[in-house]
């Protein structure tokens, strides 16, 4: 655990982190505090303005809670940012201007909104990965290897199952497997992806990737790929127990960004060493 005051703190890595007030926001606080070469330095919330940042947990960090995306940058080295597209997007124009680095968990951007990211990356260094857990990522890599030997002959499809509160489907996460899957068999995501089937559907389509979203209690993240092929079937399966995952992972790419990088937009795979 890092003490804000401590010699330690010094050389310690300064962390900034957005949706301060939230679940994730809070465990990502948590983790911070628990470490020992991060500190939290700042915290980004608009339905906490003024609130310490680790009052949930009985302690005063001495770190508000602020609306003012530059007063909770103005100390930090990185931001780890698990909110909505319009907020991080917001976050990380300051980011890019005031030199300071972002890990991205967010979920949701547009097209459109990816790009104003890779412009940002082209003034400071960011991780941008739909999952932060290293175990999902391995999971990715494995799905990627599935794909390449099962271009043909198998029918997949991608179960997701979140929390009730999730505003997003599919989840960020999913859709990343799909993107990795698709383009492990030759295909077109956009192309060959079915979010819905209903009614006299007809015969399934060889080349489609399907997805289904459920949602419901507190459940933290569930996904499955599922290869069907003739007379055998293949699941492979990533199963979160707890949001602890991800923020650990997010220190993991704060980490990476903090060792000399700069600019550049880099995934998860990258942090781990996967590409």
């Amino acid at each position: 655990m890092t003490d804000t005051s401590s010699p330690a703190a010094a050389s310690a890595c300064r962390v900034a982190v957005a949706g301060a007030s939230g679940r994730m926001g809070r465990m990502l606080i948590e983790a911070v505090r628990a470490s020992d070469d991060c500190v939290l330095t700042g915290a980004l919330d608009i339905a906490a303005d003024g609130l310490d940042a680790t009052a949930f947990l009985g302690h005063a960090s001495g770190v508000p809670i602020t609306a003012d995306i530059a007063a909770g940058l103005e100390n930090a080295d990185v931001l780890i940012d698990f909110t909505r597209p319009a907020g991080t997007l917001a976050h990380l124009a300051l980011c890019s201007q005031m030199g300071v680095k972002a890990v991205i968990g967010t979920t949701g951007f547009t097209d459109a909104q990816k790009v104003e990211i890779a412009a940002c990356a082209k003034r400071t260094a960011i991780v941008m990965a739909p999952n932060m857990s290293v175990g999902m990522n391995v999971t990715l890599r494995l799905l990627q290897l599935a794909a390449q030997a099962m271009a043909t002959g198998y029918d997949v499809e991608i179960i997701e199952t979140h929390h009730r509160y999730k505003v997003d489907a599919p989840s960020g996460t999913a859709l990343a497997m799909g993107e990795l899957i698709a383009q492990a068999m030759g295909r077109n995501l956009r192309e060959c992806a079915v979010h819905a089937r209903a009614g006299a559907t007809g015969e399934r389509d060889a080349s489609s990737i399907g997805f289904a979203s459920i949602r419901g209690g507190d459940i933290v993240g569930d996904h499955t790929v599922l290869f069907a092929g003739m007379g055998e079937r293949i699941e492979i399966t990533h199963r979160a127990a707890s949001r602890t995952t991800y923020a650990q992972g997010s220190l993991r790419a704060v980490r990476f960004l903090v060792e000399g990088r700069t600019t550049g937009l880099f995934d998860m795979f990258d942090v781990l060493g996967l590409n």
